[in-house]
């Protein structure tokens, strides 16, 4: 029978940089508001504008579609994927 060590979890520590506060830009700031806060809040408020708006694709989950606002963020594009989403919302945020 194989012995079990008793070794409690250590509990993972948040990474600076995702708590670091950013600054979204103007048209990013018409999704998630203006005021600089973390990269993880950033994403949680865009999440929560994209299912208020009804905006994931409803046949293809990954794909995400824009509306007005979003579509300033997304370079003018109609639909991107999540993954794509992410990399067009990194170039509207600065460090602040």
């Amino acid at each position: 029978m194989p012995k079990t060590t008793a070794k409690t979890p250590s509990k993972r520590k948040p990474n600076a940089a995702f708590m670091k506060p950013v600054q979204p830009d103007d048209k990013l700031s018409q999704v998630v508001g203006s005021k600089p806060l973390p990269r993880s809040e950033l994403t949680k408020k865009l999440w929560d504008y994209i299912k208020k708006n009804n905006l994931q694709d409803t046949k293809k989950r990954t794909q995400i579609n824009a509306d007005d606002n979003l579509k300033a963020v997304f370079n003018g594009k109609s639909q991107v994927s999540m993954f794509e989403m992410t990399k067009l919302v990194s170039g509207h945020i600065s460090s602040s």
